[in-house]
């Protein structure tokens, strides 16, 4: 466990340090947008220099372990240990101005995920987890909501970049959920709609076509804070539910069906 409370804590610097260089361009006007699949998704200063602060501390501090990462993808290393990270998950938000955006940092022993960390720096809210030790919001516990009835549920979802030519794009499974939940919001950030259920402030969410870097840290955290989740469908990358377990059937019934 002190293995893990180090990393646990050189992981909530380098989140730190990522999400005030984040802050720094934050509504500056000067992002350098790039598209990257199509129109839907792009790529911003911000995210990489958010990941060159965050691969190179892990490099300083951890040489050899290896790193898995959205913008640049796979470094080879210690098949025992390995970092999961997002530099900046939410960049359609980031780039629009809007606040829900965050640096996620999963961290993996022999493939299990051991250290979660997830913070969004314009709201101030830094998430954290160790296997087995419970989740943390500020350095406060969180527990998943409790809430029974569908009819009382807050759930978020999202949508794949391919959904302008794909008709497998959650449109037919988020019209089945709305008329039956008190509200459907949608985020566009996976890792912190997962961490929002972990604390309460959602009962659930899911979303198809997502990668292991959007949901690796997100998804220990929400698991240390008594949530259930599955990948619902496995042919479409990372396609994962997750809810407090009284309305995690209901919900998941819902987005299956049909």
């Amino acid at each position: 466990m002190d293995t893990l409370n180090k990393i646990l804590g050189d992981a909530v610097a380098m989140a730190r340090e990522a999400g005030e260089a984040q802050m720094r361009l934050y509504r500056s006007g000067h992002l350098d947008i790039v598209e990257k699949q199509n129109a839907f998704d792009v790529v911003t200063a911000a995210d990489k220099a958010s990941e060159r602060i965050v691969v190179d501390a892990i490099n300083r501090l951890y040489p050899g372990h290896s790193i898995l990462s959205e913008e640049s993808g796979l470094h080879e290393g210690d098949s025992e240990w390995q970092w999961v990270i997002d530099p900046l998950d939410g960049t359609t938000n980031y780039s629009n101005g809007l606040p829900l955006f965050n640096v996620s940092i999963g961290v993996k022993h022999n493939g299990e995920t051991v250290v979660g960390v997830v913070y969004a720096p314009a709201l101030g809210e830094m998430f954290t987890a160790v296997k087995g030790g419970g989740a943390l919001l500020g350095g406060t516990p969180i527990k998943c909501g409790s809430k029974t009835l569908l009819e009382q549920a807050v759930v978020s979802t999202g949508f794949p970049y391919d959904k302008a030519v794909n008709p497998d794009n959650n449109i037919a499974a988020a019209s089945r959920v709305i008329p039956v939940v008190r509200g459907l919001r949608r985020l566009g950030s996976a890792a912190l709609d997962i961490c929002y259920v972990a604390a309460g402030f959602l009962d659930g969410y899911w979303e198809m076509s997502l990668n292991e870097w959007d949901v690796c840290a997100a998804l220990l955290i929400a698991s240390e804070a008594g949530a259930q989740w599955t990948d619902f469908r496995h042919d479409r990358n990372r396609s994962i539910l997750v809810a407090a377990p009284g309305i995690y059937d209901e919900l998941l019934g819902l987005v299956e069906a049909g």
